[in-house]
Parts: C-alpha cells; structure tokens; sequence
C-alpha cells in the first residue's frame, strides 16, 4: 500500500550533460501531473506522462526537470537592435524627465527581454532515453519513500480497527440489555401510574416488542462487522486507496444508523467513540493511492 505524499530526486550527468528530476506527490482524488520543464523538452512531455503513470496511480504530482548542456556546439545567436534601441531610449527618456542618471549599460540590455534571440536548436530526441531513465529513476525513489509511509498508515489504521471492532463488541453486549431496561422502566411507570389498577400484561409486552422491534440494531452491527473483515483484506492490496475511501462511507452509515436508534445512553456513547475511530481512520484512508 502507497501514500499518497512523497518526494523522489534523481540526477544524471553524461558527456557533459546534466539532467536533474526532482518529483513529489500530494492527495488528489485522480491523476493530476503538472511538469515544470525547459521549453525545448516540451515535445517529451508525453513520455514524461506515461513513464510517471507506470508509478503513480493518482494524486497531485510535481515534476522539474533541470537541465544543462555544456558540450561544445555551434550557436546561432541574433541581436535585435531595433529593441535594445528602443530600451535605451526609453531609459534615456525617464532620466530625463525625472533627471537621473542615465544608467544603462550594454549588459542590462543584452538581459532585456527579446534583444538577445537564440535560434540554435536544441535536438531533444537525442535525450529521451536519458529523460526516461531519469524519471524512471527518481520515480522509484518516490515510491520506496510512498511505500514506508503506506506500510506505517496502514500499521496505524489497523490498530484503530481493533479498537472499532472492540467498541462494537461492547454495543452487542449492551444491546439486548436495552429492551429489558425499557421493559422495567415501563411497567414502574404503569404501576405508578395506575396504583392498584390491574391492567393487561399482554398490553405490557406488546409494547415491549414493538420498542425492541424499533431499537434493534443487530443488522448494523452485522455489516459493521463484515466491513471489519474487508478493511482488514482490503489494505493488503496496494492501489486500493478509492475502495477503503468508500468502505469508510459505508462504516460511518452503520454508526449514524445505530446512533440514531439508540435510545439508551451506554451505547450512545460507545457509538459516539466509534464515529470518532472512523473518522481518524478515513483522514488516513485519505493519504492512500
């Protein structure tokens, strides 16, 4: 089982190239990679895509990709003069009017925008194994960070499903005592009530089975139990994140239900410790892909 939250980096350097992939992932519901690469690596974003989705199943993914070329190349470098004429004028014009210096040297224009045009072109077909290889690289890195955090989630979350199976052993141990509760309460109430009147018995327990009938929470319970068992299955698969996330709907049905028709203050209140078990479990169920 992975988290869903990790970070791998992996660097490659060949004849004077260097690559840098650097890689984290945050929750997301779906797949969800954004690249952040230099332009001319624009047309391997594909790839990127597809070697990423061979890792990752879903999340929210970051991906840079830094790179440097040192080898020796012939380069095809233009000036715009028109534009770094019109930036020294400009510069000329504010030093004038708000009588300052006039500060521009060549070097600020040469970094103005569009004065300097590179037209070497840069053949990045030559780099897609590298590009792969690399991604591929800092991917598996991410995933044996994902891969410990998913282990010790997991480690937690069971934990907490013994505490939940615990809590509804303690609901179905209370349970049958409610009616009985209901019944003695009822017929002091009655005889209270009524003094030395008699009244009908059969009155008494129909009414006594009709409340049990209206409590009765064994069939929650049942299916809080199987949802027990399949949790405990479930997280032994891994990219299993989206059926736990809906296994844990299911866990907190089964606790309003019983809430909701609980009439008696001891199950109230384990049920209320277990809304709060659920509710810890699913935050973490969140983290899983």
């Amino acid at each position: 089982m992975y988290s869903m939250t990790g970070y791998g980096r992996a660097e490659q350097n060949e004849n004077g190239v260097n690559l840098v992939v650097e890689i984290k992932t945050v929750n997301n519901r779906n797949f969800d990679l954004n690249c952040k690469t230099p332009r001319a690596f624009i047309a391997l974003e594909d790839l990127i895509r597809k070697t990423v989705q061979n890792y990752v199943k879903r999340g929210r993914i970051d991906l840079f990709i830094n790179f440097s070329d040192t080898r020796e190349k012939d380069l095809d470098i233009e000036v715009n003069l028109d534009k770094a004429i019109g930036y020294y004028k400009a510069g000329k014009l504010i030093a004038d009017k708000l009588s300052l210096a006039n500060d521009v040297t060549v070097s600020m224009l040469m970094k103005s925008p569009e004065v300097i045009v590179d037209n070497s072109v840069t053949d990045v077909s030559e780099f897609e194994t590298l590009v792969k290889e690399t991604v591929k690289s800092a991917c598996e890195k991410l995933n044996a960070m994902r891969k410990i955090e998913g282990e010790k989630l997991v480690v937690d979350m069971l934990a907490r499903m013994d505490v939940i199976k615990s809590l509804a052993d303690k609901i179905k141990e209370r349970a049958p005592m409610v009616a009985q509760d209901y019944k003695i309460k009822l017929k002091t109430r009655i005889e209270e009530f009524l003094k030395d009147v008699k009244y009908e018995e059969s009155r008494l327990l129909s009414e006594v089975a009709f409340y049990t009938d209206r409590v009765n929470i064994d069939e929650e319970l049942t299916r809080l139990n199987s949802h027990i068992v399949q949790f405990r299955e479930i997280v032994k698969v891994d990219g299993t994140g989206k059926k736990l996330d809906f296994l844990m709907q299911e866990f907190n049905r089964e606790t309003n239900t019983i809430c909701s028709k609980s009439n008696d203050i001891e199950v109230t209140r384990y049920a209320l410790e277990l809304k709060n078990e659920i509710e810890k479990v699913r935050e973490q169920v969140q983290n899983l892909e």
